[in-house]
């Protein structure tokens, strides 16, 4: 990745986020045009940019040419920690009064992310949580919970999935689990999720 080459766009991006937080797989770009809705001869021109500026590695399997993330670039993996440290912009709308309580556990967690349908649409019945934390934080983040249950801002009910480093390791082959770590919005230390997410890779 040299100074001449470091410009990407909005789809670039949005293709990089997607390969990286699918650390398990590899996608050729008719997988991917389809998982993004976009163009095929598009996502297949843009990987292959993607390949040149070391953010993606490239790889001939069969007639086919597969493209995943670059996890054992260190700019590639820097790039990265960056565009997610963005994430709290792209929350909608809708989710901004979520995202003002959940600020609250910030200093009593590692990770926080919220996943589900309610960052997909409007219409969801319930916002789920994924928040890491150390045992000995639990009852800081359960006085948080109440609080914010308490306070009645939030119109839908919150479901939180509380869990250590060590769970996500371990169930990281649990293909719902798996759903959950590649599509999310992150609110809190972008930076552990990329080391999470590098564990899980190898």
């Amino acid at each position: 990745m040299t100074a001449k080459n470091i410009q990407f766009t909005k789809i670039e991006i949005q293709i990089a986020k997607y390969l990286f937080k699918h650390c398990k797989e590899k996608y050729n770009a008719r997988q991917l045009a389809r998982a993004l809705n976009i163009n095929h001869a598009h996502v297949n021109k843009l990987c292959k940019g993607l390949a040149d500026k070391k953010l993606l590695i490239k790889e001939e399997i069969g007639y086919s040419t597969y493209f995943s993330y670059d996890y054992k670039n260190k700019l590639a993996v820097k790039f990265m920690e960056y565009m997610l440290s963005q994430e709290e912009k792209d929350f909608p709308k809708w989710l901004s009064v979520l995202l003002h309580s959940l600020n609250k556990f910030k200093p009593c967690i590692s990770l926080g992310f919220v996943f589900g349908s309610s960052i997909k649409s409007k219409n969801f019945n319930d916002i789920d949580v994924l928040l890491m934390y150390k045992k000995e934080k639990s009852e800081e983040v359960n006085k948080i919970k109440d609080e914010i249950r308490k306070s009645q801002q939030l119109e839908k009910p919150v479901r939180y999935l509380e869990i250590t480093e060590k769970d996500i390791l371990k169930n990281i082959k649990d293909k719902v689990f798996y759903n959950i770590l590649s599509d999310n919005l992150i609110f809190h230390n972008p930076e552990k999720y990329v080391e999470v997410l590098k564990k899980c890779h190898k």
